[in-house]
């Protein structure tokens, strides 16, 4: 019964993301776009006053962060979350005011207020809408990540295919290691370079134990270790997508010089 129960659940939930995503197209996509990696992002708003991508208004990866970061409060229950976010965007789609925005305004001052989408939008699909924007920020993380395998079950993979074990120690608060996941981890370039050369362990410190015995004293930290379980190489601290590339790139050669 609880199986047939917690079926029903995802079903409902897939059936209301689909929906969610089929009136984001339908009414909102002429203006926003879905995606840009952060990196473009800040290119855009920052350096070049929007005429790299001239966008309409914020891009949905955008808003999704963003609400779910200034509105209500991010670390409570997520139901409660969730309706006080919902709640922010149907008074939003009703009776937009861009002094209400949740964007930074380097962002925001390059768009013009949205038009009211009275009469032009129902509760069910405002409902769905919501779904659909509080989960794509984690939807799409969670799509794009590089996988992660057990301590145990990388280092056979290493043996096996001659490449690094990354770990990666991270804790369940830890700001500067979601700015990365969010920023770094998530562009083509890291994902490739991490797929050709690396396997990754994700270990939050804050709820389990490091491998190796190893000592952190700050997250996130990033430690390389070779198919016979020596640390080639160990960086702290968060880095942006050009920073870590070199990192990889750093451990790769420590790699090689090791295997002499």
């Amino acid at each position: 019964m609880k199986k047939i129960v917690l079926l029903g659940v995802i079903s409902t939930l897939l059936l209301v993301a689909s929906e969610g995503e089929k009136v984001f197209k339908a009414k909102c996509a002429s203006c926003h776009s879905e995606f840009f990696s952060i990196e473009k992002l800040t290119e855009n708003f920052m350096q070049r006053d929007n005429k790299l991508l001239n966008l309409k208004a914020p891009t949905l990866n955008q808003l999704s962060f963003r609400l779910k970061q200034q509105i209500g409060d991010p670390k409570g229950d997520e139901d409660m979350h969730r309706m006080e976010v919902g709640a922010f965007i149907a008074d939003y789609l009703i009776n937009p005011d861009k002094q209400k925005s949740v964007c930074m305004d380097d962002v925001i001052k390059h768009f013009d207020t949205m038009p009211s989408m009275k009469d032009k939008i129902d509760d069910d699909e405002i409902e769905a809408v919501n779904e659909y924007i509080y989960d794509y920020d984690k939807n799409l993380l969670e799509a794009k990540k590089v996988k992660n395998e057990k301590f145990s079950v990388a280092l056979e993979r290493a043996k096996k295919e001659n490449k690094i074990i990354m770990i990666k120690a991270t804790s369940e608060h830890c700001h500067y290691c979601k700015k990365m996941d969010r920023e770094v981890f998530i562009e083509d370039e890291v994902i490739e370079a991490m797929n050709k050369d690396f396997i990754s362990v994700t270990v939050d410190v804050s709820k389990e134990q490091m491998p190796l015995s190893i000592n952190v004293s700050m997250t996130p930290s990033f430690f390389f270790v070779n198919k016979n379980s020596q640390i080639i190489k160990t960086i702290p601290g968060s880095w942006n997508k050009m920073d870590f590339l070199t990192i990889l790139k750093e451990a790769k050669v420590a790699n090689k010089k090791g295997n002499k």
